[in-house]
């Protein structure tokens, strides 16, 4: 059996191997393959390892060899389950490896949000400090978290990481979830609702009664956009955003005109609509906005743990077992 691992360079930046994926079988490493190139990568491979690339009908007609897809990556949206099923394609998935990073830099965000960390360290190292007649200063309303509410939309892996640091900062935390019932019970009530304060509620409630909003939910056609204009009203006025899930949760242009208007004090994404980002994306442009290039996964820590996690599902499928087996 053949094996070629299509986007090497979307999780290794040289400072990690490939070699717990390439030791298993004969496996060619492409750096990245664009659309255009996929079919000739793939040619008569029967494993493919892949990323972003979109594996549709027309892959698996043109390239009929392929038994197996192993995406290096929690979604799998870019492969069209049915056709694979159709096609008889096992299809696995990577969860959970980046809980961790990715719920730290969306507390990165909300502290830079309520801090200003950089608005003033840029301002000490411009002089600013050694030139001022007194002690201190401050640029900018710095916002303590303590008391303050955070409405978590989604409650997977990551917004239950997040909701269990803002315990640490004292916070209370509302979250909204399309299955409040899977926490329901005395197991879940000792080791979470007590611990942090968590009040499951409605979408309206959350919106209305938050002070920090933070998205970690799927895209899906109840959730696409739903950080919207309408939404966005019912909201405190001074609200923070943030988004490290998925780019087409915000409907950019009504972000980009909320926090000109000031009605959103501050917003920070991991996540656009289309990437890599364009030039005319509303969020460039517009005050008080963090973007960061889609990298809360990418630590090395994390990283490596895909990795392992790659091999050990392929390794499981060649030895006729299922290890994260999405279809």
């Amino acid at each position: 059996m053949k094996a070629v691992l299509l986007e090497a360079n979307a999780v290794n930046h040289n400072d990690l191997s490939w070699e717990p994926v390439t030791s298993i079988m004969e496996t060619v490493v492409y750096d990245n393959t664009t659309e255009e190139e996929k079919y000739e990568h793939i040619k008569d491979a029967d494993v493919i390892l892949v990323n972003k690339l979109r594996i549709d009908d027309e892959v698996f007609d043109r390239c009929p060899n392929i038994r197996y897809i192993g995406v290096c990556a929690t979604g799998y949206n870019v492969i069209d389950i049915e056709a694979a099923r159709r096609h008889g394609v096992t299809v696995t998935n990577v969860p959970a490896y980046s809980t961790d990073s990715v719920a730290q830099l969306a507390w990165g965000m909300i502290l830079e949000s309520v801090c200003h960390i950089s608005l003033h360290n840029d301002s000490v190292h411009n002089g600013d400090w050694v030139n001022s007649d007194i002690f201190c200063y401050w640029l900018a309303p710095v916002t303590e978290l303590a008391g303050k509410t955070i409405g978590i939309i989604g409650y997977g892996n990551i917004g239950r990481r997040v909701s269990e640091i803002a315990a640490a900062f004292h916070m209370k935390v509302l979250v909204h979830t399309q299955h409040p019932e899977k926490y329901a019970g005395n197991s879940m009530k000792n080791s979470d609702i007590q611990a942090v304060n968590i009040e499951f509620t409605d979408l309206d409630s959350l919106l209305s009664k938050s002070d920090i909003i933070s998205l970690h939910c799927p895209q899906t056609k109840d959730t696409e956009q739903i950080i919207n204009k309408a939404n966005i009203e019912k909201m405190k006025d001074g609200v923070i955003i943030i988004n490290v899930s998925r780019g087409g949760l915000i409907a950019e242009q009504d972000l980009a005109d909320a926090l000109i208007s000031g009605k959103v004090a501050a917003a920070g994404v991991d996540v656009v609509s289309a990437e890599p980002m364009k030039a005319d994306n509303p969020l460039l442009s517009a005050p008080n906005m963090i973007i960061t290039p889609h990298m809360g996964w990418a630590s090395v820590d994390a990283r490596k743990r895909l990795v392992d996690i790659v091999a050990g599902n392929l390794r499981a499928f060649l030895d006729g077992r299922k290890e994260n087996v999405v279809s």
